[in-house]
């Protein structure tokens, strides 16, 4: 669905995306993760044809996407800064909308009304940051998009319109096939939502998988190993810490590898727990110098 192959873009001597490659599948929910300034936001505006790659491929079902008004017609993007003509009200921006997007749905955008309560005569720009969102997915929805960039999506809604929200895009990728790719620093969130991850650093791709197969090839591991013992040389580790005895291991490799290595060296005691979206992260960035500093105050 959308295919990037190193990418670059340059902004004077700054490489925001230096070889940047990703592969979205059609129909997913693809979450976008990285530390600031890792350029995320900047593939975003490339997918959404706002800026033209330096050099690379951008492919959206196999078409390029700057310029192109028809694959455009298809996509609705939903930047962390939002634009919105300065007098314009929700009703203003509705009209604009249905003047460009040919599969705009007026009568769903009737149907929200119920879920977003927002004034439709209030100019826009007078709306809490909160409720400038609520506008921005309101229209978005109404689009009938094929594909739906988000940046940073739900920052400033509250959690009762957040899940409202998410529970709209998720129906829409169920029942329509959506294509979703979201950028967002709420790992939690993420990994509720998304069925595929990727990460990036340094205008980079440095790691990209289904959700499922992500969590199932990294390990947390705590283990007591048997006196005058080592840690089985075999275990690929990212990180360890210790409290007396006990050590506690970030483990790549599948669960039942870890255990049958584990189990071989007669520890005193092991056990296999799953890590979060954000542990993979931090543990993921670790190896590139991303790692979590202990400060002492």
């Amino acid at each position: 669905m959308i295919q990037a192959t190193g990418l670059v873009k340059c902004f004077d001597n700054h490489r925001a995306l230096d070889g940047f490659s990703i592969n979205v599948p059609k129909g997913s929910v693809y979450g976008l993760v990285g530390p600031n300034g890792a350029g995320k936001s900047t593939f975003l505006r490339h997918a959404a044809g706002i800026y033209k790659q330096d050099s690379g491929s951008l492919l959206i079902d196999g078409q390029p996407i700057f310029e192109n008004t028809a694959v455009k017609s298809k996509i609705s993007y939903i930047p962390d800064d939002l634009f919105f003509f300065i007098q314009a009200s929700q009703r203003d921006m509705m009209k604009f909308y249905k003047g460009i997007y040919p599969n705009f749905n007026t009568e769903r955008y009737e149907k929200l009304k119920e879920v977003f309560k927002l004034d439709e005569k209030t100019p826009i720009r007078k709306f809490s940051k909160g409720m400038q969102k609520q506008s921005a997915f309101w229209l978005s929805l109404c689009m009938m998009p094929e594909i739906l960039l988000l940046d940073e999506p739900v920052d400033g809604l509250d959690p009762v319109m957040r899940r409202q929200i998410w529970s709209l895009i998720l129906s829409d990728v169920a029942e329509r096939g959506t294509t979703v790719l979201v950028s967002s620093h709420n790992l939690r969130e993420l990994e509720d939502v998304c069925d595929h991850v990727g990460i990036v650093h340094g205008g980079k791709m440095l790691l990209e998988r289904s959700l499922s197969d992500m969590q199932g090839n990294t390990v947390k591991l705590q283990i007591i190993p048997k006196e005058g013992s080592e840690l089985p040389p075999q275990l690929e580790i990212l990180h360890e810490s210790s409290t007396g005895r006990m050590k506690t291991l970030i483990v790549r490799g599948t669960p039942m590898e870890i255990s049958a290595i584990a189990h071989a060296s007669e520890p005193v005691y092991y056990e296999l727990m799953p890590l979060t979206l954000e542990e993979i992260f931090i543990y993921e960035l670790g190896g590139v110098d991303y790692a979590v500093s202990e400060i002492i105050l």
